[in-house]
């Protein structure tokens, strides 16, 4: 890794992620400054360390009443200041934030409260108002408590001022000085493929996520990283918001992904130099912007899905930007492998994080490939689950099943051929799914695809591709799977044509929404 004029490459330390995720904010205080701006939120307002951390001991001990040590409290806020002051506030004083999925509805919010057994709501009157989640608050009166951070800030006591002002000189006689090997926090998984399970990380998996990342990639004190990825994916919470805490890099928060013109805006106007982003979300902020408007950018990473021939050809054609694939799951805080700008090997999402190991198991009717399994510092204290609420299940031997198929070439670069659950069995032969969508994009690069398998009399398994272009049609999928030596056994039987492919506030594709509307369509018609 290469390093800027007067700054040090930092070789990955094991030991600097063994203390508590706010002692790790202190130390960034110390080295960086604390006057030194650190945050600009969604409003332009601008940060320091010495006001987040004031502001985090006085909230955070306003929030503590009324709970205990190790309790979980949840956290309902758009990525911004008033989420990285609350999940530090929790923390300093040993509570686990649990950072709730706002866009997942209300039964998935029932189901997440219910599974880390909290009791309490961290939230925003405003952030209620602009998300229209009344409905949802409304529901959950009465059954939790729901916290309003206005109403915290004006009764904020003398004493909470008073500890907020010792703590921020002297953190040590406020501050829990808790194991790094206990919960920092409860994120929870995506659901695309079931009910979400709760995933208990610990400080030390954090931080060491942070070192490993830090050790992967030539990140300086110089950067400024824009975050428009919500804070209850872990994805946005580690490296969008932690990271650049941690190692004294600005960062530029935005409270949705979903504002590609505004994002594209503010990316110019800070110059931001660090871009984390999936695919679904690039591909619009490169379609919404003006050539330039991204020439800042250094270092653009991509995650929590596959990147597209067809994205990367746009940002390179319109911007001359080199995206940088990476991979990761919340069970492992996130980060496993990631490309690197001097090692960036297009089909593959990099190598694995230090000090991870992997190891691959068969998977049948899928050769030169396995099921992943991975071990590392960053891997989770285990999931807790709905049918054992507040229990945590550590993964055996410390190897989690990451669920994805992929493989791995003699150079450790890593290529995802799919979710174990994302290959359809048809007549015998295994079909990726992933490659089925592959081809529709190649075709029409300017909508959006998404493939899933419903069961078939015949067949075992039959193959649908929903897509945005309603021109799309089976014979031209024939025609390009013939003409790229494609088996046609890969080209969908049924095509539906929608306006919009449903997305998770992750930028993930809502696979079990598309499943449930295909078959009441298949249903109905």
């Amino acid at each position: 890794m290469a390093a800027a004029s007067g700054e040090e490459t930092v070789a990955f330390d094991i030991n600097r992620s063994h203390k508590p995720v706010f002692h790790a904010l202190i130390d960034a205080r110390g080295k960086f400054g604390g006057d030194r701006p650190a945050l600009i939120d969604g409003d332009d307002r601008v940060l320091t360390y010495e006001e987040i951390i004031r502001a985090a001991l006085a909230l955070g001990h306003a929030l503590k009443r009324g709970t205990k040590v190790g309790e979980s409290v949840g956290i309902m806020l758009p990525t911004g200041a008033a989420s990285v002051i609350a999940f530090f506030g929790v923390s300093a004083y040993g509570r686990v934030p649990a950072m709730l999925n706002f866009t997942s509805g209300l039964a998935g919010i029932r189901s997440a409260l219910k599974t880390a057994k909290i009791k309490r709501i961290v939230t925003a009157r405003r952030f209620v108002e602009l998300a229209k989640a009344e409905p949802i608050v409304e529901a959950m009166q009465g059954h939790y408590d729901i916290v309003y951070l206005e109403d915290v800030r004006e009764k904020l006591s003398i004493i909470d001022k008073a500890f907020a002002a010792v703590g921020t000189f002297i953190p040590s006689l406020v501050a829990r000085n808790a194991m790094h090997s206990t919960p920092a926090v409860i994120l929870f998984t995506s659901g695309t493929e079931g009910e979400p399970k709760g995933v208990a990380l610990s400080h030390g998996n954090l931080l060491a996520n942070v070192e490993q990342v830090r050790a992967h990639l030539p990140l300086y004190e110089t950067d400024i990283l824009f975050n428009p990825l919500p804070t209850f994916h872990c994805f946005g919470l580690t490296v969008g918001s932690l990271m650049p805490l941690l190692l004294g890099i600005k960062v530029v928060c935005h409270p949705t992904p979903l504002q590609p013109h505004e994002i594209v805006r503010r990316v110019r106007e800070t110059k931001s130099t660090i871009l984390l982003s999936t695919d679904t979300f690039i591909s619009q902020y490169a379609r919404a912007g003006e050539q330039g408007d991204l020439n800042s950018l250094r270092l653009t990473v991509c995650g929590a899905e596959r990147l597209r021939d067809e994205t990367r050809q746009l940002l390179r054609k319109k911007y001359s930007i080199e995206l940088l694939e990476g991979y990761g799951v919340t069970e492992a805080a996130p980060v496993v492998a990631a490309n690197q700008p001097d090692a960036n090997r297009h089909g593959t999402v990099g190598r694995l994080m230090a000090d991870m190991e992997a190891r691959l198991e068969p998977v049948e009717g899928i050769p030169n490939a396995g099921r992943l399994f991975v071990k590392g510092p960053n891997v989770m204290l285990g999931y807790i689950k709905a049918d054992n609420p507040g229990v945590i299940q550590p993964p055996e031997g410390g190897w989690h099943d990451t669920g994805d198929v992929v493989s791995i070439d003699d150079e450790g670069f890593i290529a995802i051929k799919g979710r174990v659950k994302r290959f359809a069995k048809i007549g015998g032969e295994t079909v990726s799914l992933a490659v089925v969508e592959s081809i529709a994009s190649a075709l029409w690069p300017d909508h959006a695809h998404a493939a899933i398998s419903i069961p078939d009399g015949r067949k075992g398994e039959q193959i649908v591709l929903v897509t945005t272009n309603k021109d799309a049609n089976r014979h031209d999928l024939v025609g390009w799977a013939h003409n790229h030596g494609v088996a046609e056994i890969a080209v969908p039987r049924r095509i539906v044509t929608v306006a919009d492919i449903p997305v998770l506030g992750t930028g993930k594709t809502d696979y079990v929404k598309i499943e449930k509307e295909v078959r009441a369509d298949a249903v109905t018609s």
